[in-house]
C-alpha cells in the first residue's frame, strides 16, 4: 500500500482493518460562513468480501434519500459508494453521532415497511428498470440486525 497521503479520505482508510457493518464520521468540511458539512461512512458490507447488488443498492439509495429527510432537515445527501459496500451520508451543522445512528435506524425501519421504491419510474430515475424493493429490504434488515455493531469500526 502506498505511504503517500491521498486527497480522498476513504483512500487513506485501510479497508483490510475495518469490520462492517459500521457508521463512522469520515470527514468534516467547514464553509466560509461557519457551516459544517459532516460526511459519514455507512458501511453495510465488508470491503473486498461482500457487496450489494446494483438493483437493491439503487432502490435502497432512493428510499434512504427520501425517507431520511422525514427524520432530519439537516440531510444534504446520501450517495452510494462505487464499490457497492455502503453509502456516504452528508449532513449540515449536525455533529451528534448518536442522533445520526438514530436517523439511520429510523430510515432503515421505514425501508422495511415500504410498499414501493420512491421515484422508481422513467421520469424521475435515470435507470428505472434497475430496482429491487425486496433486495433493499433484505439489506436494511441485515444492517438493522447488526445495529449493536455500528459503532465498532475496526476488527
Amino acid at each position: 500500500m502506498s505511504e503517500k497521503k491521498m486527497n480522498v479520505e476513504s483512500f487513506n482508510l485501510d479497508h483490510t482493518k475495518v469490520k462492517a457493518p459500521y457508521i463512522r464520521l469520515a470527514g468534516t468540511t467547514e464553509g466560509k460562513n461557519g457551516d459544517k458539512i459532516l460526511k459519514y461512512d455507512i458501511r453495510f458490507c465488508q470491503p473486498n468480501t461482500d457487496h450489494m447488488e446494483m438493483p437493491a443498492l439503487h432502490s435502497l439509495e432512493h428510499m434512504m434519500a427520501e425517507f431520511s429527510r422525514d427524520h432530519s432537515d439537516q440531510i444534504v445527501d446520501i450517495s452510494p459508494m462505487g464499490c457497492q459496500t455502503g453509502y456516504y451520508l452528508a449532513v449540515i451543522n449536525h455533529d451528534d453521532y448518536n442522533d445520526i445512528l438514530s436517523i439511520v435506524e429510523k430510515t432503515l425501519n421505514d425501508v422495511l415497511v415500504a410498499t414501493e421504491v420512491p421515484a422508481c419510474n422513467e421520469v424521475q430515475c435515470g435507470w428505472a428498470a434497475s430496482h429491487s424493493l425486496e433486495g433493499a429490504k433484505e439489506i436494511a434488515r441485515t444492517m438493522l440486525d447488526k445495529k449493536d455493531e455500528w459503532t465498532e469500526v475496526f476488527a
